[in-house]
């Protein structure tokens, strides 16, 4: 089976909502409370998704299918650049109270109106939490990673 450029963004949209998944599971299920950059990622994450899957249902239109997969790459890496900031740099501050994850995830409403996805219930030093022995910021900062990677393949493969 090829690796057709519908198929790498259909790969991404899903991983990004896997990653999601996992986040809430271990929110809702393992009371493991998010911090704002962790709930910013969580945004990036689902962004990506409905760019690759707009791509992908708009695809008959000229150029759409590459423009997603160009998208998909650029978010990838602010996701990439969130996932460090927060593993170098957030985790070791007592609060992450006015930094940009903090200021533009309140200002969108997004906490207040959905605070099961969005809502933001721990500081960056308190939800510093490994999976496997990783820390979840460095297995986000893989996927976005692996997901700048995808959205590359797909901008360079043809329908």
């Amino acid at each position: 089976m090829t690796l057709t450029a519908t198929r790498i963004l259909n790969l991404i949209a899903l991983l990004c909502v896997a990653a999601v998944a996992v986040a809430l599971i271990s929110q809702h299920v393992f009371d493991l409370r998010p911090c704002a950059w962790c709930v910013l990622q969580r945004l990036i994450y689902l962004t990506i998704a409905v760019v690759c899957w707009l791509g992908v249902l708009l695809a008959r239109l000229p150029g759409i299918r590459r423009l997603a997969a160009l998208v998909a790459a650029c978010l990838s890496v602010s996701g990439f650049i969130a996932a460090w900031y927060q593993y170098t740099v957030a985790a070791k501050m007592f609060s992450c109270d006015l930094t940009f994850a903090d200021r533009f995830i309140v200002k969108s409403g997004l906490d207040a109106h959905v605070p099961w996805l969005f809502g933001i219930f721990a500081s960056c030093m308190d939800a510093r939490v490994n999976l496997l022995g990783v820390e979840y910021a460095i297995w986000s900062l893989a996927l976005f990673g692996l997901l700048a990677l995808l959205g590359l393949a797909a901008l360079l493969r043809r329908a």
